[in-house]
């Protein structure tokens, strides 16, 4: 009996250390100024607003990515370029993180070549599967508009997350039909 006394001793020393811990976190002071849980919340919200307000580093050709990826580590760019296909290239890749279950991989043209259709494969981008349903009408050759942020450039090669993709026109081939 007299364990059980020590124990539950011992465990309210350590749930009164974590209360006293959080609650020193929820009402910091800084400068004297005490940070109330509103405050906290209004914090959260400048966070998320400041997100929407990213600048993006306009590119006139992906290949400048391509030539020195680690310019653009961390940085959020965007550019315009020929969809190609969906593909399964990078995917579960350890040192890039992009699970197959979550992610896609996008392929564009190579805008430097213009007798062949040739992938940019050096270029991995990755897409949320959940996000493709809007792009159901996306096809080889369609001018799409890719914004997105540059996570990695793990082999050399940047690795870059699309954060929004827009179809700014539909191939010819499809406008025949």
């Amino acid at each position: 009996m007299k364990q059980f006394t020590n124990k539950i001793k011992i465990l309210t020393v350590i749930a009164a250390i974590g209360l006293f811990g959080i609650s020193s976190q929820v009402f910091a002071t800084d400068a004297n100024k005490v940070v109330t849980p509103t405050a906290v919340k209004t914090q959260a919200k400048t966070q998320t607003q400041s997100q929407t307000n990213i600048q993006y580093i306009t590119l006139k050709s992906p290949i400048m990515m391509v030539e020195n990826p680690s310019q653009y580590l961390n940085k959020h760019v965007e550019f315009t370029a020929k969809f190609n296909k969906f593909s399964t290239l990078g995917l579960d890749y350890p040192p890039a993180k992009r699970g197959s279950q979550v992610y896609t991989g996008v392929l564009i043209e190579r805008d430097d070549v213009t007798t062949h259709v040739i992938p940019l494969s050096e270029l991995k981008m990755f897409i949320k599967i959940a996000d493709l349903k809007q792009y159901s009408d996306l096809s080889s050759g369609d001018k799409i508009k890719i914004k997105g942020k540059v996570f990695s450039v793990a082999l050399g090669d940047p690795w870059l997350d699309i954060e929004e993709l827009t179809i700014l026109e539909h191939s010819k081939s499809e406008s025949k039909n």
